[in-house]
């Protein structure tokens, strides 16, 4: 498949993803791209963000593709059987954010999991098998998710898996703007969807 053939959602995390983030640019620069809007981007519910990505899956006009970052990696994986249901053909999953070890996680932009609501929901880490195919990106020092984890966490989802070597998170603050290897990769996932 092809990016014309599909309609690319894009799944930020927690805080959302800023104006420089790759997931902003790749937004504004894939035709079929939008952004899936959470309400409260501050303190995510995974039961009402979960709604929400299946909400815009169910109005996409083209077979859904999920590009997800950070906690929105999660988001996806416990709503994943209502995201098929919604139309869900794969998911392209960048950087996890694993919840079971977020007391380790340094602060993002002064604030500390979990938000002031709470875990919202989102107190461990799903481990059930997606119900469409997926490939996760991860690099080997990213301090939001272990390489090993991240490892078993695709095992776990039915995932593929690619070492982005010591990149970090894969957001603005590790470097990453346009993240064209990521895109790269993006496209081989579609190839592989049909």
């Amino acid at each position: 498949m092809k990016t014309s053939e599909v309609d690319i959602l894009i799944v930020p995390g927690w805080q959302d993803s800023g104006p420089d983030h790759w997931q902003t640019r790749w937004e504004k620069n894939l035709k079929t791209a939008r952004r899936v809007i959470q309400d409260d981007w501050d303190n995510p519910q995974v039961e009402a963000w979960g709604d929400r990505i299946a909400k815009f899956a169910t109005g996409a006009t083209r077979p859904a593709v999920l590009v997800a970052h950070s906690v929105g990696v999660p988001a996806v994986v416990f709503a994943s059987e209502k995201l098929k249901r919604a139309g869900v053909i794969g998911a392209f999953l960048v950087a996890p954010a694993d919840i079971d070890y977020a007391h380790y996680w340094p602060d993002t932009g002064g604030e500390r999991w979990p938000p002031k609501n709470g875990h919202g929901g989102f107190d461990a880490m799903p481990m059930n098998k997606l119900g469409f195919p997926a490939h996760m990106v991860v690099a080997n020092n990213d301090l939001y998710c272990a390489y090993a984890r991240a490892e078993k966490l695709a095992e776990a989802w039915g995932s593929t898996l690619a070492d982005a070597g010591e990149t970090g998170h894969i957001n603005v603050a590790s470097g990453h703007g346009p993240w064209p290897e990521g895109l790269l990769q993006f496209g081989q996932f579609l190839a592989r969807l049909g």
